[in-house]
């Protein structure tokens, strides 16, 4: 048949059903549905590409690391090699125990970028300090409202006791 792709897959078309049910991750169970299309079906890459929705180049690649390492290879991936956090696992473990002690909090967000420096020798934008302190950490930096020394704590209680709370 012109356009079938000239590879000679190891497993039967039973065995790859059983890996493509057994197949958790989306990206494993394309991969396999790839060569059972070509075992079972006996269509070509473009065809194949079509139905599953993908580049005919990323197809190829797909069998040239099924020809190189076999169903493991095609199954099993790596990690994305993406960009690395600016601040490492082991300086946001530091960062999370002196955020948990009470004596060792911070009152902002750039006092945890200052002790980040000065201790952990990490330097770090403010944004990123921010999102890592309150989203990833989930810290909340937020402190009392001042009062004033002279304030009366009698007239105070005095006021919340006699106040009428209106709620409209």
């Amino acid at each position: 048949m012109v356009g079938v792709t000239q590879i000679e897959i190891e497993e039967s078309v039973e065995e790859l059903e059983k890996l493509l049910k057994h197949q958790k991750q989306s990206r494993s169970k394309e991969r396999i549905q790839a060569l059972y299309l070509i075992k079972g079906q006996e269509m070509s890459v473009s065809e194949i590409a079509k139905i599953l929705g993908k580049h005919r180049a990323t197809v190829h690649r797909w069998l040239a690391d099924y020809r190189e390492g076999g169903i493991e290879a095609v199954v099993e991936f790596g990690t994305s090699s993406g960009r690395k956090r600016a601040i490492p696992d082991w300086a946001v473990s530091s960062l999370k125990k002196q955020l948990e002690q009470p004596e060792g909090g911070f009152q902002r967000y750039t006092q945890i970028q200052h002790w980040l420096e000065k201790t952990l020798g990490v330097q770090a934008e403010y944004a990123t300090v921010h999102h890592l302190a309150r989203y990833r950490l989930k810290a909340k930096l937020k402190v009392p409202r001042p009062r004033n020394r002279k304030q009366d704590e009698e007239k105070l209680e005095s006021f919340k006791k006699n106040s009428v709370m209106t709620c409209n």
